[in-house]
């Protein structure tokens, strides 16, 4: 057998643990691997970005889509600082991502040379559950291996250092000696039940309620049908996390959408209408938007006893996984025979949607942005994966698509960080060659750094078996989102030096690489551009020319609310009376007459 180096064997072992993608960007603090890489026939398969962040981020991506492990790499110094955000990402949405990340050579550390960070310190908070560096060739399986166990079992960013002449060591296998750690391939995971007697405890609170709300988090998915079941039993109504907006079907007429400030109005009052409450793996932070503590009482089932009872004060804490919890827990609830708790919610419900339809309709200056998702809602593929930036985007993603069962969709749920919707599409499409993909960006993303990563797709989405790569920008040259917080929270009038973008033809620059672009400003014209856009034979850039004036109004905001935050930022804001006169439009449907009363 012929001699092979570190960066050899790195790439030998993430092939033995069945990594097929590697997303980076190359730079001489890993140049021993990008060697290597070439002698192992580009297995794993090597996916450049345009920047490290962005590489990160399509880890993230990746790892989301497949519940698989996502692997990022970069060089020393520069490389390994444009990561952190992504893996930053990765650590508060609990994502599996390792980080290889290269320095320079052991004989220059400690003497400030190029590109030398101390990447231990650097890394010891976003990768806190395991960070390592690699200084001798016999360290290396078990370094990596843990890496990527640890990421796994924790749902959490990890990250090796190796220095640069680490690389091109001989390899050597630990031995069979003292102070020698060997390793191994592989993990089988337990199924985690929950404890018979907390499980008894639970069922005797949830029997006890009249009017039962459950919420879902990203760590229910797989667990809907016995989530159906429970909702049945206990006539509950269930919200949704943002994280775990895919995890039951928007078509439930019990399930009330999306919670939190983009969230459903439904969502709010079946909150703050309850008298028990059952949250299933989700840590969803903002408790103002949960029942007043002395209101209800609580059960929460969640796979991570790290997490559990930090959000509301539960009688019951199950840690056990959703599934297998749930499980034990049906035969022992009781069916409520009063069904009136989910009538008034299924009622609430519907209204909503008709609601929602209604404000998609708004007229705006040019498009409203609601009638863009509200046209493709009922147009998306059965098999669709969606993502959606940070910013007002996220807000009709939250509330405008109606998710069926199969369907997929994510955000940067906890970060809320801009820049990750381009990349996580582009690291869905890599998970899931086969499944169309939608993204939502605001055009401050798209700045930032998706046009960037317009030339990643135009470099690869010949090689994907289904090219359909939507990206759907929200075109009103305003940072939108943080527009309508300043007026929200700070009673502040648009400050324009900082909120307002400059122009782009961002349907220009995807044609100029080849991509199928369209502008719109005519909302009439949205149909048709969602049709051709699923129907295309290579990725698509809807460039639509929104109006910044519709404003995401919290779902619990009164008619009264929004009239005090209209004329307090009145005074001063340069499109003051476009919002007050959309903000109208739009608030207004939800008091004009509607099908159901």
């Amino acid at each position: 057998m012929a001699s092979q180096n570190v960066a050899d064997y790195l790439l030998e072992r993430l092939r033995a643990w069945e990594v097929e993608h590697v997303f980076g960007y190359a730079g001489d603090g890993i140049n021993g691997i990008m060697a290597a890489w070439g002698r192992a026939d580009n297995q794993p398969r090597f996916i450049q970005s345009r920047h490290e962040e962005m590489s990160a981020f399509e880890a993230v991506g990746y790892a989301k889509f497949t519940g698989r492990v996502g692997v990022c790499i970069a060089t020393s110094g520069p490389g390994a600082i444009h990561l952190l955000n992504g893996l930053y990402d990765a650590k508060l949405d609990h994502v599996p991502v390792v980080a290889i990340v290269g320095q320079t050579n052991r004989t220059a550390m400690g003497g400030s040379y190029q590109q030398e960070v101390d990447l231990l310190s650097l890394y010891k908070d976003v990768a806190s559950d395991y960070v390592q560096m690699v200084t001798v060739p016999e360290q290396l399986p078990n370094v990596l291996d843990r890496a990527i166990r640890v990421a796994l079992s924790q749902r959490a960013p990890t990250a090796l250092i190796i220095p640069a002449d680490v690389q091109e060591l001989e390899y050597a296998a630990p031995t069979h000696e003292f102070k020698m750690v060997p390793s191994s391939i592989g993990i089988d995971w337990p199924n985690t039940t929950p404890d018979d007697a907390a499980v008894a405890r639970a069922a005797e609170v949830l029997n006890a309620g009249k009017k039962v709300a459950l919420l879902v988090g990203q760590g229910a998915r797989g667990a809907d049908e016995e989530i159906a079941q429970v909702a049945d039993l206990l006539g509950a109504g269930a919200a949704k996390a943002l994280l775990g907006k895919d995890v039951l079907s928007d078509e439930l007429p019990w399930v009330t959408g999306s919670i939190g400030l983009l969230g459903t109005r439904p969502s709010y009052e079946l909150m703050m209408g309850c008298d028990t409450l059952l949250t299933i793996g989700s840590s969803f932070p903002y408790t103002q938007f949960l029942p007043e503590y002395d209101q209800a009482r609580g059960v929460q089932i969640d796979i991570d006893g790290r997490f559990i009872g930090m959000r509301y004060p539960n009688e019951v804490n199950l840690v056990a996984d959703a599934k297998s919890a749930l499980r034990a827990l049906i035969p022992l609830l009781e069916r409520k025979t009063d069904r009136s708790w989910q009538e008034e919610i299924e009622s609430n419900v519907s209204r909503w949607w008709e609601t929602m339809a209604k404000e998609a309709e708004v007229a705006a200056d040019p498009v409203n942005p609601l009638r863009l998702f509200a046209e493709l809602s009922p147009r998306l593929p059965e098999n669709v994966i969606v993502t959606a930036d940070s910013g007002s985007a996220a807000n009709w993603y939250a509330r405008q698509l109606k998710f069926r069962p199969g369907m997929r969709g994510s955000l940067s749920g906890t970060l809320a960080t801009m820049g990750p919707g381009v990349p996580y599409g582009i690291g869905a499409k890599f998970a899931h060659p086969s499944r169309p993909v939608i993204v939502f960006a605001g055009d401050g993303a798209m700045q930032m750094n998706g046009l960037a990563e317009l030339i990643t797709v135009k470099r690869y989405w010949q090689e994907w078996d289904d090219p359909r790569l939507i990206i759907a920008i929200l075109h009103n040259n305003d940072l939108n989102q943080v527009t309508w917080e300043m007026r929200a929270m700070s009673g502040a009038p648009k400050f324009v030096e900082s909120q307002m973008l400059p122009d782009v033809d961002y349907a220009g620059f995807a044609a100029s690489l080849g991509l199928h672009a369209e502008t719109i400003t005519d909302p009439s014209r949205l149909a048709g551009a969602w049709d051709k856009a699923l129907a295309a034979d290579r990725p698509t850039v809807l460039d639509v020319h929104t109006d910044p004036n519709m404003p995401p109004i919290p779902p619990h905001a009164t008619w009264e609310q929004f009239k005090s935050v209209a004329t307090a930022v009145l005074s001063g804001d340069e499109d003051s009376w476009g919002f007050t006169m959309a903000g109208i439009k739009t608030k207004a449907q939800e008091f004009l007459p509607h099908r159901n009363g």
